[in-house]
């Protein structure tokens, strides 16, 4: 049996068990990315797995999950910005075409990225890129997830 943490994002968050959580938000849990090609690359992930769409919420609870998604992304605003003079600001994303379940991406995107990259959509780079062992989240990135849990956290009492 595959016990990989990354196979059930949701649930090993719930379990605890999901170690790139950040924090335990209203209507879900503030991630940061497995791969830091972005240095700050952060994801909102629902609380539940059954929710494939923005829509499948009620009026409230998708009040929660937006409101949520500002937090996270201010938050990732704010470190990086702080963290790198050459920060630019964040793209946010709502896909779903890979994990069926509601997700947001809140990409970092910084003025160092290649000329012919940092004006498009992230997902023009190359996969072999964007995957690469050489930015896997790790404990050089700890100064920044703490970065970004500060934030959330002084968004959370604002």
């Amino acid at each position: 049996m595959d016990n990989d943490w990354r196979n059930d994002r949701i649930g090993s968050a719930h379990r605890g068990e999901n170690p790139t959580v950040l924090r335990r938000l209203d209507s879900g849990f503030a991630v940061i990315g497995d791969r830091q090609f972005l240095p700050g690359y952060s994801v909102l992930l629902t609380d539940d797995p059954a929710v494939t769409r923005l829509s499948d919420l009620s009026r409230a609870r998708r009040a929660a999950y937006l409101g949520d998604l500002e937090r996270l992304a201010e938050a990732v605003e704010r470190a990086c910005a702080r963290l790198d003079p050459a920060f630019r600001r964040v793209n946010i994303e709502i896909l779903g075409n890979t994990d069926p379940y509601l997700h947001t991406h809140i990409w970092p995107r910084y003025d160092w990225e290649p000329a012919d990259r940092v004006r498009l959509p992230v997902w023009l780079y190359e996969a072999e890129y964007r995957r690469g062992e050489q930015h896997a989240l790790g404990p050089r990135h700890d100064a920044l997830r703490a970065a970004i849990a500060a934030e959330l956290d002084r968004l959370g009492e604002a």
